[in-house]
């Protein structure tokens, strides 16, 4: 028999779910026979699959032993022995981190495990001691947002269930402010404005579309600009979201005939600047609540910049999005 007692972080999810993930070798029809016959009790007492786990419930397994014997996969953060984090922001809810570009925040963007921005979030809260894996039986600390790859700029990490329960509705109901810098050849015309349109993304080819008009699986995009500088045939724009697409200001920049320096996918790269990535750079962050927001209220208005940027200290000297 095995006890585990329910935590902030685990709480709030359904009995028969909290058990998927727990004690994954346990098959789901097994686990409602034995939750029926009572040798998956709650609190010393019968549940339903659909029980909702509260802080503190003592859950009782009388199962076999051979569904606790699982090998478990390698775990990511374990392999990162010293965690890089340029950190803007931290409190017991919540983590702002600056990503650099060529740094992917998930596995499944093609990097390895151990190297992704998750990675190394995870394994500095473990060696803070904020965050213990075999406690928390589910809940691992995540991102509320993500940015390409070769992308940078502010990620939001979420430390308990409950923080990232609430930004993720917020990031939703959009009640935060997202301000991009960019560098792009040419100067936009009118130096500032709004451009609206369809974003349709072709997930072969990685890409997206810029359509005039509707179409099925077309989503409207909007984003507003203003042109900061010029220099040299080269223009610092700063950028709002007000959707937030898939390559949206990549694609909608380029289709407004004012291609990104760097980006080789929705323009040409100029041999003139030996650019790695897309001069594209997610500076700036401000939490905007139009709603209750619990236990994260105390964000509300509060704004939040990176240190740099590399484009803008290299093309534009001086000059900043504020």
């Amino acid at each position: 028999m095995k006890e585990i007692t329910i935590t902030k972080n685990d709480a709030g999810q359904r009995l028969d779910r909290f058990l998927a993930k727990n004690v994954p070798l346990l098959p789901a029809s097994l686990a409602q026979k034995y939750i029926r016959l009572k040798r998956i009790k709650l609190d010393g007492k019968r549940a339903e699959r659909d029980t909702r786990l509260c802080e503190g419930n003592l859950l009782q397994l009388y199962i076999n032993d051979e569904f606790f014997d699982t090998p478990k996969p390698e775990n990511a953060y374990l392999t990162v022995t010293a965690p890089k984090l340029n950190i803007v922001y931290e409190d017991e809810n919540i983590l702002l981190v600056d990503k650099k570009p060529g740094v992917a925040v998930h596995p499944h963007d093609g990097a390895e495990y151990g190297k992704t921005l998750i990675d190394h979030i995870q394994a500095y809260l473990y060696a803070k001691g904020e965050w213990k894996p075999r406690a928390e039986h589910a809940f691992a600390p995540a991102l509320c947002n993500r940015i390409d790859r070769n992308t940078g700029g502010i990620v939001i990490a979420a430390k308990t269930a409950e923080a990232l329960r609430i930004l993720n509705q917020k990031i939703k109901d959009r009640e935060l402010e997202k301000k991009y810098l960019c560098v792009v050849h040419g100067s936009p015309k009118p130096r500032a404005g709004t451009l609206e349109g369809y974003i349709f993304k072709d997930a072969k080819q990685n890409r997206v579309y810029v359509t005039r008009k509707s179409q099925p699986g077309a989503k409207t995009a909007v984003t507003k600009y203003r042109t900061l500088e010029t220099r040299e045939g080269l223009s610092l724009v700063e950028c709002e979201l007000i959707t937030g697409r898939t390559h949206q200001i990549r694609a909608m920049m380029a289709d407004a005939g004012t291609p990104l320096l760097g980006d080789g996918k929705y323009g040409k790269l100029d041999k003139r600047f030996d650019r790695k990535y897309q001069a594209l750079y997610s500076y700036y962050l401000k939490f905007a609540f139009t709603t209750d927001a619990g236990a994260l209220a105390y964000l509300d208005g509060r704004e939040f910049t990176v240190a740099r940027v590399d484009f803008v200290e290299e093309f534009f000297p001086g000059k900043t999005g504020k």
